[in-house]
């Protein structure tokens, strides 16, 4: 079985884009200072993003007279990236100008936090800070814009497909399309081709139901039936018309009639073959901000390099050099990505590991030891927690070797095994893994890798330096996913950057490119296994 070449029309399941989702935040406060001498406060909330020193106003809420307990009824909507540290300021203020001129209004308070913090939170509330000290508060709930989706699996055959060919029979593949408002149709998904039949029987398939219909169980979707062909001009076979509700009351066996719309007028023409459905299974499709509001935490986890390759730490061309006015790369990696995940783990304890250093008093090489000094206990608190155990550590261990990563990797797979156990979508793992060269045991890693991708957890690595950093691809398997012999992964759980690509562009971009992947992997992991959140909440 093969694709279509890449010059043919886009299909399959278009590759995941980074997360992105729109979220509805409603906002209530509690306790405002009563800024009117004859009535109460008028109170408005404005809700800005913050960038550095610049702020942006992304929406306001109606105003409320003579109220010192408001809830807002006017949601506030604003795009929610995972990858990214969104900061946002909620000002409230008394309005008594009827044009809602804040300017002309008293300040009542503001919170500061960000979208991360609000969307993990089943109860976000915060004081709001008057001219420094507490006055009143603010409640924010928010919900994830989209409605219920679901996914169709099915497995489909071919039953006497019309032969295109001259000196063979045809090659087919489908595509499905959704009818969109102007009557036209976008692809939304695609089948692999197979070579010479007339009776196919493609993988099993599956595809969301945003993707196929909008969720909308009407609209119309056209399914087509191609014989490939190697220049791209691909010719029809025939086509068929369905929808959403027909097909989630479709039982296994029945079948659906080709028809090529230029031969239906013939006469005596019934159809050009027939595509059989053998399985079909509708699901509910969870989104990873669900699973995340529905009590799914994510564990951070550190390991960190420290061979002998980085060089001396007292040399300023050290890479664990840490003496100089700028962070080194293995504190500035940890710092960007640690920001975007601590919003999403309640405790802010991180287990923070070293490998490849000979430890004091035996000088014995080390694969794996806690950062901290406390092998029994290798939290770190916060993210400053981590990059202090790791100053510590630079000045008490000695550099050395090999490069084994496949002791961390096995030791988080079985926090992420212990958590399995348990059936409930609670705590997903997130392996940040720092090296400065290739992996000595790259045929070990990868068995634990694979052994690993049957479980909750994800692993970034980063090349930190300007090794080089090829077979490291290997392990980020986009394209196919990773195998070594006869074991074949799951399900693609890494992805690899060498840090030097974002050497000279803000800290955001690297966490952009290293955390793009992952909710998709989280949501994809629990709806795999039927695992549905821990608090089910409507959203949407």
């Amino acid at each position: 079985m093969q694709q279509p070449p890449p010059y043919a029309p886009p299909g399959g399941a278009p590759p995941p884009a980074a997360m992105v989702s729109k979220v509805e935040m409603t906002i209530s406060c509690e306790g405002l200072r009563d800024a009117d001498v004859f009535s109460k406060s008028d109170p408005i909330c404005v809700v800005y993003t913050l960038d550095g020193n610049h702020k942006r106003e992304v929406g306001r809420t109606e105003r409320i007279d003579d109220n010192l307990n408001p809830k807002f009824q006017k949601q506030i909507i604003v795009d929610y990236h995972f990858e990214e540290v969104q900061k946002l300021l909620f000002s409230v203020y008394d309005i008594d100008d009827k044009n809602n001129d804040i300017t002309k209004g008293d300040f009542l308070g503001k919170c500061e936090c960000t979208l991360g913090q609000i969307v993990s939170s089943s109860n976000f509330k915060r004081p709001l800070d008057y001219n420094g000290r507490n006055y009143g508060s603010i409640s924010i709930h928010a919900q994830e814009q989209g409605g219920m989706q679901k996914s169709i699996k099915m497995s489909l055959k071919g039953v006497k497909l019309d032969k295109k060919d001259w000196f063979g029979k045809s090659d087919p593949f489908l595509e499905f399309h959704r009818q969109l408002l102007d009557g036209s149709y976008a692809l939304a998904h695609r089948t692999e081709f197979i070579k010479n039949t007339l009776n196919p029987n493609w993988k099993p398939i599956k595809i969301n139901t945003r993707r196929l219909c909008d969720n909308n169980p009407d609209t119309v979707i056209r399914v087509d039936c191609f014989d490939w062909n190697s220049n791209g001009t691909h010719d029809l076979i025939g086509e068929f018309f369905t929808t959403l509700a027909e097909l989630e009351q479709t039982r296994p066996g029945k079948s659906f009639a080709l028809v090529h719309p230029k031969k239906k007028s013939k006469r005596g023409y019934r159809h050009s073959g027939e595509i059989v459905v053998e399985q079909i299974l509708v699901t509910r499709e969870y989104s990873f901000l669900e699973y995340i509001q529905g009590g799914c935490e994510l564990n951070f986890v550190v390991g960190i390099d420290f061979t002998g390759s980085n060089g001396d730490p007292r040399d300023s061309s050290s890479l664990h050099y840490i003496l100089g006015n700028r962070p080194n790369q293995y504190t500035q990696a940890i710092t960007a990505v640690g920001n975007v995940i601590q919003d999403y783990d309640s405790d802010q304890l991180y287990p923070a590991y070293g490998f490849g250093a000979r430890l004091p008093p035996t000088w014995q090489v080390s694969h794996q030891f806690s950062l901290n000094g406390n092998p029994a206990d290798p939290n770190c608190q916060g993210i400053d927690g981590i990059l202090a155990a790791y100053h510590q550590c630079i000045n008490s261990v000695q550099l050395y070797g090999p490069t084994n990563a496949s002791p961390i990797i096995g030791n988080v797979a079985r926090m992420a095994r212990d958590a399995l156990h348990q059936q409930q979508a609670k705590d997903y793992f997130i392996l940040l893994l720092l090296t400065d060269g290739i992996l000595t045991d790259m045929d070990q890693t990868i068995h634990t890798i694979i052994e690993a991708s049957e479980l909750p957890m994800s692993i970034i690595i980063v090349g930190v330096g300007d090794a080089d950093f090829d077979d490291m691809e290997r392990l980020d398997s986009d394209d196919a996913l990773l195998r070594i012999g006869n074991r074949v992964a799951k399900r693609d759980i890494v992805q690899f950057v060498p840090f030097r690509e974002f050497r000279n562009v803000p800290p955001h971009k690297l966490a952009a490119a290293v955390l793009e992947e992952l909710p998709g992997q989280v949501a994809d992991f629990y709806n795999s296994r039927q695992i549905a959140p821990v608090h089910d909440l409507p959203i949407g």
